[in-house]
């Protein structure tokens, strides 16, 4: 379970990226809701903990847990379905009093795991009709769940992250194309469904952010585009560094409350006026930083399922943050996805530390397997000579 590892084993590298780009997210927080400082850095602190415990626990024992993770994962989906506490017409949370938990950001970890453990099992069936067949059903019991809630832009995250993980595991070439020659018609099908005034397929608050994403100058759907575009004037006002470093104290976002949520789904329109680009840019490199940190650290894995992890929380990093940044500068439909380690949410950052202890992991497995090769290798060297 817990093994002993050398420090210098340890990637202290990705864990100064996590600690950089963290108490920018709590500088950032207490800028748009000083009431909640106090708490991100709570979660922050929280995380580390966790984080910490779960790199020096071998991933390969907590996978072997993989069914009853996968089982609590929809018992606790059914939970949020059946007694989930509601906000702004979505019912995502279970509320114990002293806090609300969000099971659908732990469900991304959860699928991680489990599909890692899955496709390795599979790893020589794996483009088999009934492997994926298999996987497919057991990615959707958890999909269905979560778009129920609703919550469409994180059913289209997991879905995401699912094809980079079965790409990951050695999906064949041919089985990608025949995939794309589906999804792309369907994709348009969708499209040109959900504009539809009457459409039954998504909700209509959905149907208005892609509309106002697609129509931005229709009068019809000014008050969907106005947060955008507060957060698009935001930014620009910031200029190269800042109004917090200029010395301006003309705020849009945080004195005239422009834009709502700015603590969660519009904190880059904080670090855009506050910090200027430079802010912007040093967030997106640190982002980027640990995305690739990640990806390298599944490079050297000692097994498939250690690789599939690291790229898996490497994609939730990086997708997460694109699509946030392209919510914030108008470049994409309002969807409501947190930027990691930045944005207020307690249970999305203690769930990406854990994640990131799994990555951990399988850095100090995958360097303590290659030492461990490295002496069988050079014992045996000996005895030939």
């Amino acid at each position: 379970m817990i093994k002993q590892y050398k420090l210098r084993f340890y990637n202290f590298r990705l864990l100064f990226l996590l600690l950089a780009v963290s108490s920018i997210g709590v500088l950032l927080v207490g800028t748009a809701r000083k009431d909640l400082m106090t708490k991100q850095i709570t979660g922050v602190i929280m995380g580390l903990v966790i984080m910490v415990i779960v790199s020096l626990i071998d991933y390969s024992w907590i996978s072997n847990f993989q069914w009853i993770m996968y089982g609590g994962n929809i018992a606790l989906l059914l939970i949020v379905r059946l007694f989930g506490d509601s906000a702004n017409g979505a019912a995502r949370w279970i509320d114990f009093g002293f806090i609300r938990f969000q099971p659908t950001e732990l469900a991304k970890i959860i699928i991680i795991l489990f599909f890692a453990r899955f496709f390795m099992d599979h790893e020589e069936d794996l483009n088999s009709p009934k492997t994926l067949a298999k996987s497919a059903v057991l990615l959707a019991v958890p999909l269905f769940l979560i778009l129920e809630q609703p919550d469409l832009k994180n059913t289209i995250m997991i879905t995401a992250v699912f094809c980079i993980l079965i790409y990951i595991a050695g999906l064949s070439y041919r089985v990608i194309g025949g995939a794309l020659l589906i999804a792309v018609p369907l994709m348009i099908i969708f499209l040109m469904i959900v504009v539809q005034p009457e459409q039954k397929l998504i909700k209509d608050y959905q149907r208005s952010r892609i509309m106002a994403f697609l129509y931005p100058e229709n009068e019809e759907y000014s008050d969907d585009t106005e947060q955008q575009n507060n957060s698009k004037m935001a930014i620009a006002s910031g200029e190269l560094t800042g109004k917090k470093l200029s010395g301006d104290q003309v705020t849009s976002v945080n004195d005239g409350n422009f834009v709502a949520e700015n603590q969660t789904d519009f904190i880059f329109a904080v670090a855009g006026e506050e910090y200027g680009f430079l802010g912007c840019t040093t967030i997106i490199i640190l982002l980027l930083f640990i995305a690739l940190e990640c990806i390298r650290m599944g490079l050297r894995a000692k097994d498939l399922s250690g690789k599939i992890i690291c790229c898996g929380m490497g994609s939730i990093v990086s997708l997460q943050s694109f699509l946030n940044i392209c919510v914030a500068t108008g470049m994409g439909p309002n969807t409501g996805t947190p930027l990691p380690f930045v944005s207020y949410g307690l249970t999305s950052l203690v769930s990406l530390y854990i994640g990131m202890g799994l990555v951990l992991n399988v850095g100090l497995q995958s360097s303590a397997y290659n030492k461990e090769l490295q002496k069988t290798i050079a014992d045996k060297k000996e005895e030939y000579l």
